[in-house]
């Protein structure tokens, strides 16, 4: 596992909102620490050097603003 950015918050739409420090497709899947999937990325938003990643939550786990997120693969 890779880890990718850090978790911002949880948008009252319901998605994640994450805070990238690496690249990652639409499609792929956010892992938090011991492997478990949070969701999947849906798309890429604000600058090109400061990235965020939008994903769409597989359960309502509670997420902590800092919490890392990880990449599969």
């Amino acid at each position: 596992m890779l880890q990718v950015g850090t978790m911002l918050h949880r948008a009252k739409s319901g998605r994640l909102v994450v805070r990238l420090s690496r690249e990652v497709r639409p499609g792929s899947f956010l892992l938090d620490e011991k492997g478990r999937r949070l969701g999947k990325v849906i798309e890429l938003i604000g600058p090109v050097r400061a990235p965020y990643a939008s994903v769409s939550a597989v359960a309502s786990k509670p997420v902590k603003p800092g919490d890392p997120a990880f990449a599969e693969g």
